[in-house]
């Protein structure tokens, strides 16, 4: 279908009072019957009013409030932060009212993985190297180096090991400095998440030796053993020596680790982290609810979607205990909205501090709006529970993940849960990787893919434009993750992206 034969506009819902300017739109430009642009030209992914809506009047997008008008708004009136603001409304979470059984596939789809020696399958086969304190982190970054491709002669010290992707240290800043109570227990749990993820065959842990998060302790608090060695730069003879070690173990487990080969596997092996950075007025348009449909695929396939960042679910929290199993897992949902409202108002914040900046110049006015876009990552089915950040996932389905709304700290604490691959979307044109896990970037509009090509994996735009449904990006975007899960590079794998990315989440007081 020609864009040229389109409505300049978007309606989502026969409720709202507001449509999506599809483009730029010029004054005099008729956005519905009897209704024309006022004097201040609309951008593009951004609101324009189609009824007049008195001040104190509900704002509504996907026929769910979004704000409130702080001004009485003229139909054709741009629709944005100068006359839309936050304002209490009763949620109902009608506990479960939308669940449904699932509607699971007779034949399940397969990617090419590798299945470990206990029976969790990878999606990609590096050896990592985790530190349990800031102070180690350079030692750490030094071992890493010794085994990556040299950019400018091309040598590759694993050249002969060609089913190891490569040699990945994940440092911090933290560690040390901290109490030793909920900001100790979620480090050493993110941390353990890595250290055991299938996407690693093997795991070297590096200590300074006096920090606060001693490895013994966390090592046993967290039941890591089999693949991973642990040194402290103290107890080793310092920094040098602690490097030669980490390259000794890694030269040690190579041919292990390069014995490997990928074979058919279920698409019930897939754990996605659904994720969302620099998002627009078309995040909730395209491709988030592109990402929704494949998610559905995902779960009716037998595999598991997680869905995160607690602060951009806020206010549309009661349309996922709608889809909840049971009202413990309903209830689950609502407590963690709750603690980030005591949260943010202890630290003098606000919930509505996001939107970003760039993410209202793309047409996002409150987080109500983003966080309705959002959450349409997660598709139609179950929510089957709720984790706490960096908690093991064990269910199958649709689950939820308490995390900050900040992309790496959200993706850091999926991927320790588990998730063996990250889908992002985009559109504002994020650039994004999590080692272990391969990272599938989504644009939202066209014009945003074609500047940034060599980022974005997928273009969503064709949604916008009539080139395809939702439900048919939806379908390429599935196909592309049993490629990517077979061994396929992503466009971040291509340009190394991921463990700079690695961002556990600091709480409490820096002592």
């Amino acid at each position: 279908m020609s864009s040229t034969t389109l409505s300049p506009v978007i309606r989502l819902h026969p409720e709202d009072g507001v449509v999506i300017a599809r483009q730029l739109l010029q004054p005099g430009t008729e956005v519905a019957p009897g209704v024309t642009v006022g004097a201040r030209r609309i951008p593009a992914g951004h609101k324009v009013a189609v009824r007049p809506i008195a001040k104190g009047e509900p704002i509504r997008r996907y026929g769910q409030i979004i704000g409130f008008a702080t001004d009485a708004i003229e139909p054709g009136a741009w629709v944005h932060t100068h006359n839309c603001e936050m304002g209490d409304f009763s949620r109902d979470y009608a506990w479960g009212v939308d669940a449904k059984p699932t509607a699971y596939v007779d034949a399940p789809a397969t990617f090419m993985g590798i299945r470990r020696a206990d029976g969790r399958v990878a999606t990609r086969n590096y050896i990592g190297i985790v530190t349990s304190v800031n102070c180690s982190a350079h030692v750490a970054e030094l071992i890493a180096r010794q085994f990556e491709r040299n950019p400018i002669t091309g040598a590759d010290p694993l050249a002969e090991w060609g089913n190891v992707d490569g040699v990945v240290a994940l440092t911090h800043k933290t560690g040390c400095g901290m109490t030793m109570d909920e900001p100790l227990r979620v480090l050493r749990r993110t941390l353990a998440g890595f250290a055991r993820h299938a996407n690693f065959s093997h795991v070297i842990a590096i200590g300074l030796g006096c920090e606060v998060n001693q490895l013994g302790p966390m090592l046993e608090e967290q039941k890591l053993t089999g693949r991973l060695r642990s040194m402290d730069i103290q107890d080793s003879g310092g920094s040098r020596a602690t490097v030669l070690k980490g390259m000794d173990f890694v030269k040690e487990v190579l041919a292990e680790a390069n014995a490997v080969t990928r074979e058919p596997v279920p698409a019930s092996e897939l754990c996605i982290a659904l994720q969302c950075g620099g998002s627009d007025g078309y995040s909730g348009i395209t491709a988030n609810p592109a990402l929704g449909a494949a998610s559905d695929l995902v779960v009716r396939h037998g595999g598991t979607v997680i869905l995160s960042e607690s602060p951009e679910t806020y206010g549309a929290e009661h349309l996922l205990t709608r889809r909840a199993v049971s009202q413990e897992v309903g209830q689950k949902l609502v407590d963690v909205m709750q603690w980030w409202e005591r949260y943010t108002e202890r630290e003098g914040a606000e919930m509505n501090a996001n939107p970003s900046p760039g993410n209202k110049a793309g047409g996002l006015t409150t987080i109500l709006e983003k966080s309705l876009g959002a959450m349409a990552k997660a598709g139609t089915t179950n929510l089957v529970d709720v984790y706490r950040y960096a908690e093991p996932v064990t269910a199958k389905g649709f689950v939820f993940m308490d995390t900050p709304g900040y992309d790496p700290v959200a993706a850091t604490g999926q991927v320790a849960g588990g998730a063996n691959m990250v889908c992002f979307t985009t559109g504002r044109g994020s650039v994004f990787g999590m080692k272990p896990a391969p990272s599938i970037k989504l644009a939202t509009n066209s014009a945003m893919y074609e500047r940034l090509s060599e980022d974005m994996d997928i273009n969503c735009g064709t949604i916008v434009t009539g080139e395809e449904t939702v439900e048919q990006c939806g379908q390429r975007i599935f196909e592309l993750m049993l490629r990517t899960a077979s061994g396929a590079p992503t466009k971040s794998e291509a340009m190394g992206f991921g463990a700079q990315e690695f961002a556990p989440w600091v709480l409490g007081a820096t002592m």
